[in-house]
């Protein structure tokens, strides 16, 4: 059974003012989203699933769907704020959905297959898409399990500001804790911490192993991700604008000896654009790669 790519691209819209202004960052006008549907279906992956919003489907399937849907079958499932478990309701001041956990759980219907999960706007690179498609390929379906793709600290900093980032804690190749960490950036050859909540500075090393939302998952991981969601709804769903974060959920199983969850360690450079400056850096990079998508 191959395994499906889940894209969350929900947020796309809201993100750059519409579809049609989705850059092209490649050297021949390739997207993000190219280079990964492109990697994931050299990597073995036979499906990928976009979790969009209902009022941008049109737009997606014109400008996004059609564009990858010659090398892989495309799939969507929709992110709705009142998809909700029975028991409860929308407050009435909510506006948004609830993160990245219940864009995952948005695809409960869609997909069946061992699947990884990424942000539609950023590039993971060859290296780690095989790795994680290689550990999917290898887990059995109605067991619940869970990797996450582990990427050096120094490959993903901006050179244009400071950046936050889910530092993880790594023993014998397994994640125990994700710590999400503010204002890390590169001074000189130091990559540092400015200002920690207890004050002074703290210095971390190159190869500290980062989330950058890259997770593998079985289908039987969807009915521990519903209880998951009803726990999170009891505690915090009169909060008008709380957030159902994956890395959370992910943090939760592990403390509670749920779960397990394997890092794959990669040496791929994670791109992604946080400043507008980081624009031409990417589309450099790109080309210094000598990427193609297709």
């Amino acid at each position: 059974m191959k395994p499906t790519l889940l894209v969350l691209a929900a947020g796309m819209g809201s993100r750059y003012g519409g579809l049609k202004q989705i850059d092209p960052m490649g050297p021949n006008g390739e997207t993000m989203l190219d280079y990964a549907v492109s990697d994931a279906s050299k990597a073995g992956f036979g499906k990928v699933v976009f979790v969009i919003r209902r009022e941008i489907e049109d737009a997606f399937r014109e400008v996004v769907g059609k564009r990858v849907s010659n090398g892989i079958a495309v799939d969507y499932a929709f992110q709705d704020l009142a998809d909700l478990p029975p028991s409860f309701a929308v407050p009435e001041e909510r506006e948004k959905p609830w993160g990245t956990a219940h864009a995952v759980r948005a695809a409960r219907e869609a997909v069946n297959e061992p699947f990884a999960v990424i942000n539609a706007d950023d590039y993971y690179g060859k290296e780690a898409f095989h790795s994680i498609g290689q550990w999917l390929s290898d887990q059995a379906i109605d067991q619940p399990a869970v990797a996450m793709v582990g990427y050096r600290l120094e490959n993903t900093l901006s050179r244009h500001g400071s950046v936050n980032r889910g530092m993880c804690v790594v023993e014998n190749h397994l994640l125990r804790r994700i710590e999400e960490v503010e204002d890390i950036r590169r001074e000189n050859d130091t990559i540092v911490r400015g200002s920690p909540p207890a004050g002074g500075r703290h210095d971390y090393s190159p190869a500290t192993p980062v989330s950058m939302n890259f997770w593998g998952f079985t289908p039987a991981v969807f009915p521990l991700l519903e209880q998951a969601f009803d726990n999170f709804l009891r505690a915090r769903i009169n909060e008008p604008k709380s957030e159902w974060y994956l890395p959370a959920v992910v943090d939760d199983w592990i403390s509670s000896g749920l779960i397990q969850c394997p890092v794959l360690e990669t040496n791929s450079h994670w791109l992604g654009v946080t400043y507008p400056e980081d624009r031409a850096i990417v589309t450099q990079s790109l080309k210094d790669l000598n990427l193609t998508a297709g």
